[in-house]
């Protein structure tokens, strides 16, 4: 481990190093079976309120894409935006990272993940070799702040599936890492816990997903960093095992 990383780690306060095995030697290493239970979400497009339907949004190209939603009315939400924040990266990335909503920087400057989580994001994706913009894409299960930065209503989230469903079809992501309780419930259209979620990889659409924690919370938490190293530890082999 070279010394950079281990500055990286450090200032993530992940002690010890843990390290992901790509590959397993015997069956006594293999993960337990329920790491690989399979779950088939599909989200359901439901018609807005503004001139784009749902059909419409499934024939979109990036273009068009974004357009429409710097332009949407179909949520309450629009009342309230500074700017819609539709997403960041690589629009072919091999890395897909979903969080719940914009926050008041992001609403501000129409970038996710821009104030204190987002920096923390960066080094979580430093610390796996990884960088905004490069094999990574960033977005959000809503592209509007909800006031006050509470979770989105389960009408808000409905509104912009169509939009993030278009996005992940247009990424063709190899793996999607939803970060926290509110995208990995909209995403997987489950109620289980985070702690339920983690471990495990679920399935999006024929897409491998894995859970970890929001950033935002690993800054209230600090003694939660080293789960969520595991999770990324646990991506990075899955990563290796679809090579």
């Amino acid at each position: 481990m070279n010394d950079r990383r281990k500055r990286i780690l450090k200032e993530l306060n992940l002690a010890p190093v843990w390290r992901t095995k790509p590959t397993y030697s015997n069956q006594d290493e293999l993960p337990p079976p329920e790491w690989f239970e399979h779950k088939n979400p599909i989200l359901h497009p439901c018609s807005s309120s503004d001139s784009s339907s749902a059909s419409d949004i499934t024939q979109m190209d990036w273009e068009l894409l974004k357009s429409t939603v710097s332009s949407c009315i179909a949520c309450p939400l629009n009342q309230t935006r500074t700017h819609t924040v539709f997403g960041v990266g690589d629009e072919h990335a091999d890395w897909l990272f979903i969080g719940e909503g914009p926050g008041a920087r992001e609403d501000a400057t129409g970038e996710p993940f821009v104030g204190q989580a987002g920096k923390l994001l960066d080094r979580m994706l430093a610390a796996i070799k990884l960088q905004r913009g490069d094999r990574v894409y960033i977005t959000n299960i809503v592209k509007c702040r909800p006031p006050n930065n509470r979770n989105p209503t389960p009408h808000e989230a409905k509104q912009c599936e169509p939009y993030l469903a278009r996005q992940i079809q247009l990424i063709r992501p190899r793996l999607i890492v939803a970060l926290g309780k509110v995208a990995a419930q909209n995403l997987l259209q489950s109620n289980d816990s985070i702690s339920i979620l983690r471990g495990k990889l679920h399935d999006y659409s024929g897409t491998p997903l894995i859970v970890t924690y929001h950033p935002a919370y690993l800054l209230r938490a600090l003694s939660e960093k080293a789960k969520a190293w595991q999770d990324l530890c646990f991506a990075v082999s899955i990563m290796e095992s679809l090579k």
